[in-house]
């Protein structure tokens, strides 16, 4: 059973930043990893992905120059610098797996394991 533990969120004025952490139980070399986020009311959307490798990254359009997601394999951890936020970036962001061959995705579907997710909020 995948553990992934994120950590990091918090309350954070617009234009401020945060960086949120996701340690995992297995070897993360071997898998694709994402971030997603889920607003209030809302479906949970993607927000970023890293290939094994960390040498590929793709990123949602509405948070794209402003995210960075970086991994370090050493210590099996994720992480998503998020800066000049917005109050609109407020939702509980999930660390995600993706145990697929292939090219990271931003389908949600596609990752099986999920953390229980860290809370972020940004007040205007």
């Amino acid at each position: 059973q995948v553990q992934l533990v994120e950590s990091g969120g918090g309350l954070v004025q617009a234009g401020g930043s945060l960086r949120l952490s996701c340690l995992a139980s297995v070897l993360t070399p071997a898998y694709a990893m994402g971030w997603f986020r889920q607003a209030p009311g809302k479906e949970r959307e993607f927000v970023a992905t890293i290939d094994r490798s960390g040498t590929f990254t793709n990123y949602a359009t509405s948070v794209k120059g402003r995210f960075t997601i970086s991994r370090d394999n050493a210590q099996n951890t994720v992480y998503l610098q998020m800066k000049s936020l917005r109050p609109e970036d407020t939702a509980i962001y999930y660390c995600a797996l993706d145990r697929r061959l292939g090219s990271p995705s931003t389908i949600r579907s596609d990752y099986d394991s999920w953390g229980q997710g860290t809370q972020v909020t940004v007040s205007s």
